[in-house]
């Protein structure tokens, strides 16, 4: 979760249906997700400085993390350091018994690792991130940062922008508010007219790229697959060093991944897979 979850308190929002958001909830998860992204426990006062929430509020998070098995903390001295539990490693199992995206796509990734030598990719857009669900790793390559629940800003990734494309302009421009810039040498401020002119060339040929935006030396070619009433789902991709990548070729890489993501929408469009809640 790049540049941490400062701020989101929730205030002055709305959801997609005009309705406010609940402001205890909404500073609840940023609680809860800045404890999972942090390296170390934390302190309430870190907590609420990283946050932007007040420190009594912080203390009653937490506390009530800690009722429900969510957190847990250790005293040293007169300061309490709190961390995230394995809790919520149950429910997300829960999930995953209850989804059979990630079996079904892993031969159409596996497939894909064993034609490019890249390491391949599942993705979910979820608000203005995309969730990685699954991953086949190419033996012998360096394992980059990326494994099933990673959350990445969707216009860093070719993942994000394949699925990005196939969304109407208003709804890309929800989007842009979670849009963020790389660290890669690649990188650029964030143009809205830009963005949507490089969606537009991205659902004209079917397939995104990004070449070290992100990160350095890293790039990605990725492309949407569809549901059973033709509604974007997610998008595959491929993830390798920018110099392989670029050796193999942007148009003869995306011509492959295209290929493996109409197949995998053939079998949610024939209606063999359950997909996740909210995609």
């Amino acid at each position: 979760m790049r540049g941490g979850m400062a701020g989101s308190n929730g205030e002055g929002r709305t959801s997609g249906d005009g309705k406010a958001p609940s402001p205890a909830v909404d500073r609840a998860l940023t609680v809860l997700e800045t404890l999972v992204a942090a390296e170390e426990p934390m302190t309430l006062t870190m907590l609420a400085q990283v946050t932007d929430i007040p420190l009594a509020t912080c203390a009653a998070i937490t506390r009530t993390l800690e009722l429900r098995g969510y957190a847990a903390r250790r005293v040293i001295g007169r300061s309490h350091f709190w961390r995230p539990t394995l809790r919520l490693n149950g429910l997300a199992a829960q999930l995953v018994k209850k989804v059979d995206l990630m079996r079904t796509a892993r031969p159409f990734l596996k497939r894909l690792v064993d034609s490019i030598g890249a390491h391949a990719h599942l993705g979910v857009l979820e608000g203005g991130e995309v969730i990685y669900v699954a991953k086949v790793a190419a033996p012998g390559m360096l394992q980059y940062d990326t494994y099933p629940g990673k959350a990445s800003p969707f216009n860093l990734t070719a993942l994000g922008r394949a699925i990005a494309a196939q969304l109407p302009v208003d709804a890309v421009d929800a989007l842009v508010k979670n849009a963020a810039v790389g660290r890669g040498p690649k990188a650029h401020p964030i143009q809205v007219a830009e963005l949507h002119a490089e969606l537009a060339a991205v659902r004209e040929r079917g397939y995104a790229t990004e070449d070290e935006e992100e990160d350095p030396g890293i790039a990605c070619v990725a492309a949407p697959f569809f549901d059973v009433d033709g509604a974007v789902a997610g998008s595959i991709g491929v993830t390798g060093y920018a110099e392989q990548l670029r050796s193999t070729g942007f148009e003869e890489i995306g011509a492959q991944v295209v290929a493996e993501a109409k197949a995998l929408g053939r079998e949610l469009q024939a209606g063999t897979v359950q997909l996740p809640y909210g995609m």
